[in-house]
């Protein structure tokens, strides 16, 4: 793994963390629950829909997604051993995107929050709760199907914003504080193949795209890789999450 590049850019991708015959009886299930609102597999006339939200039920290929060797093997080498807490993406929702030119709504630059007060989310500079964001490829994803997009490097904006506001934190909004060009940095979006996760830095800027000019609905998953109290940023933490927290913290380039 290229923690290198986990710590320039805000991510590492782990590519075939679980098989096609898991992603396919995950997609069978997603399957299922559009199939109960009236949208079929087979009847394209039915995705009248630009995204439409599904709660992954609790069986058993989601939980051999979570339980995926090389990604427990990834958690370990970002946030350090026996600190995670697997991802629950059983009971995760999945914004399902269906080729559409329609604007599906809730695309914008933001971080991901850890707890919500109100009907804010919000985190804090050790990022309690949250070790990292996981992009679960549920089916393939090209450039053409809409994919999530991240700001490289841009999670080394976020702490000096953070660190006044103490354990309470600041609501996800932060991420339009950031200075106009940090937005304008080099981007990547999350393409591969059904099985590849990406994994990114709790504090790197991201938003879903459009238009979908794909053929096949387009299913990614976004669960939390948990880390109960967070990361201590004092620079004993050598984790890569906490030391790029604390680079972020003595940046002089803001």
């Amino acid at each position: 793994m290229d923690i290198d590049a986990f710590m320039r850019d805000g991510y590492v991708v782990v590519r075939g963390a679980f098989d096609q015959r898991t992603a396919r009886a995950c997609r069978d299930l997603i399957w299922a629950g559009l199939e109960s609102e009236g949208i079929q597999r087979d009847d394209t006339s039915t995705w009248t829909r630009p995204v439409v939200r599904v709660n992954c039920p609790s069986s058993e290929p989601f939980a051999e997604v979570a339980a995926s060797p090389r990604l427990q093997a990834a958690y370990d080498a970002l946030i350090g051993a026996r600190r995670w807490r697997p991802p629950n993406i059983a009971g995760a929702v999945v914004p399902v995107r269906f080729p559409s030119e329609e604007y599906p709504g809730r695309v914008g630059y933001h971080i991901d929050g850890n707890w919500r007060i109100g009907n804010e989310w919000r985190t804090n500079v050790r990022s309690a709760g949250r070790g990292l964001l996981a992009i679960v490829l549920l089916s393939d994803v090209d450039p053409d199907d809409a994919p999530p997009r991240m700001v490289l490097g841009s999670h080394l904006y976020i702490p000096k914003l953070l660190v006044d506001a103490g354990e309470d934190g600041i609501g996800v909004g932060v991420a339009s504080k950031v200075r106009s060009s940090v937005l304008c940095r080099r981007s990547a979006e999350a393409t591969g193949q059904a099985g590849d996760v990406f994994l990114c830095h709790p504090f790197l800027i991201h938003t879903a795209t459009w238009p979908h000019r794909g053929t096949e609905p387009r299913m990614v998953a976004q669960p939390s890789i948990e880390v109960a109290g967070g990361f201590a940023i004092d620079g004993t933490d050598r984790s890569p999450v906490a030391r790029a927290i604390v680079h972020g913290l003595r940046r002089t380039d803001d």
